[in-house]
């Protein structure tokens, strides 16, 4: 079967892979120069099952107002006349109870942790270097309260049967030496020994190059322009190149799938969650992390990359826009200088936005659709990274006909039809 493939982030080139290795002929299109050059690029750079979680929490409608009084806010909303945000955000605030949060979750941890063992064996076969740690991860906690709250967080691990410890200010610092410098009276942490980091954009480009000597054809700097149909069945995609056809079409745009999915008539529960980062060179390999931790306070991930330090978090609603406003990289900085003091050079770091892909939810959609012949992978939000092999092969499974070896049939977007209700037309 001929598979083309619309986007050549994280998703769309893991997508490519496990369908190349199933026996198919997959093509690659893309309007970006390269692989991972949008939300892929210089994303928190953690492969975390165990963080996984969705941002319709039941204590986000109150913290998103006091939030809104924070300089260093996680969450950031600039109101827009945007139905499809209106109703992307009713939607998110329905999924704000307890009952919705452990079901979206656990679903989440499931794909996260097939996900992870995937990119374990990926590795192992292939031995693709992206500057990749398995050292485990740290959720720290800045205030009692927070760590008095992480126990619905702890009863679905458990219940996953994903390996964590709770851990003191000692426990802390013995895990992350660097904190030690910290005059943060942070009180206690999440560990979570089986997550892992790695910077996805070298991940992806490497993927790519293998892919391609398998193969896989790669057509990169290409405007897509809408989906073909014949007869009701999406058979290819209108390019600035010309009509690229397929036996079977796969949607991983991101956050411009809905778009692309509008031109067949589909409307996609994904609306643009705005994220920023840095990227700093180490200068006291004491002071920096060892892998990643995970600011609680300001939802910020501070992540080891080989001889860098990632940055990056928060959650901005403004639509399409990639501006760089001064205070995000204030609050970047102003995380990571409290935790480890003197271990990068933030004068000197490169700074970075990307759109991710966020459903109401928190999973993404993942499967075949409605419309004959066409696929989605799609909806990842900030774990699009941390998901992608699971997702891409749950994915290459299903089009091949095969049942994939976890339960995904909370996965697709059937899911909304069950309670999205009237909210489901505004998306796309």
């Amino acid at each position: 079967m001929r598979v083309l493939v619309l986007g050549s982030g994280v998703i769309g080139v893991t997508t490519a892979w496990y369908l190349n290795q199933a026996g198919h002929e997959v093509v690659v299109v893309d309007r970006q120069a390269g692989p991972a050059l949008e939300t892929s690029f210089a994303n928190a750079g953690q492969v975390s099952p165990g963080y996984s979680a969705p941002w319709a929490a039941p204590s986000i409608p109150v913290k998103a107002m006091k939030w809104l009084l924070m300089r260093h806010a996680p969450l950031i909303l600039r109101p827009r006349l945007d139905m499809a945000m209106i109703r992307w955000t009713i939607a998110m605030l329905r999924n704000c109870t307890h009952d919705r949060y452990a079901l979206n979750k656990s679903r989440m941890v499931r794909l996260a942790e097939y996900s992870r063992d995937q990119l374990d064996q990926l590795r192992r076969e292939t031995g693709v270097a992206y500057d990749g740690r398995q050292q485990g991860t740290l959720q720290l906690f800045r205030t009692e309260k927070q760590l008095a709250d992480m126990h619905k967080d702890v009863d679905v691990l458990k219940a996953q049967g994903v390996p964590c410890a709770v851990l003191d200010r000692a426990g802390c610092i013995a895990a992350e030496p660097g904190l030690a410098a910290s005059d943060v009276g942070f009180v206690g942490g999440l560990r979570l020994p089986h997550d892992e980091t790695g910077d996805c954009f070298l991940f992806t480009n490497a993927l790519a190059r293998m892919a391609a000597e398998r193969g896989v054809t790669f057509h990169q700097g290409v405007d897509i322009l809408g989906l073909e149909t014949v007869d009701g069945r999406v058979v290819g995609a209108r390019t600035s190149r010309g009509p690229m056809t397929g036996d079977a079409v796969v949607v991983a745009l991101g956050s411009h799938s809905p778009q692309m999915a509008a031109s067949v008539g589909l409307k996609l529960p994904v609306y643009p969650v705005k994220g920023y980062s840095i990227t700093a060179q180490i200068v006291d390999a004491d002071r920096a992390p060892v892998s990643t931790v995970m600011d609680e306070s300001y939802k910020v991930a501070i992540t080891r990359l080989g001889d860098r330090i990632r940055v990056g978090g928060m959650a901005e609603l403004s639509g399409y826009n990639n501006t760089l406003p001064a205070l995000r990289r204030e609050t970047l900085e102003h995380s990571v200088g409290s935790l480890f003091p003197g271990g990068g050079d933030l004068k000197g770091a490169s700074y970075w936005s990307g759109l991710r892909p966020m459903t109401p939810d928190g999973t993404p959609v993942i499967g075949a659709t409605k419309v004959p012949g066409l696929y989605l992978n799609t909806g990842h939000g900030t774990l699009g990274w941390t998901m992608a092999c699971g997702s891409a092969r749950v994915l290459a499974d299903t089009i091949d006909g095969r049942s994939p070896e976890i339960d995904a049939h909370d996965l697709s977007l059937n899911r909304y039809g069950a309670w999205a209700g009237a909210f489901a037309p505004g998306f796309g």
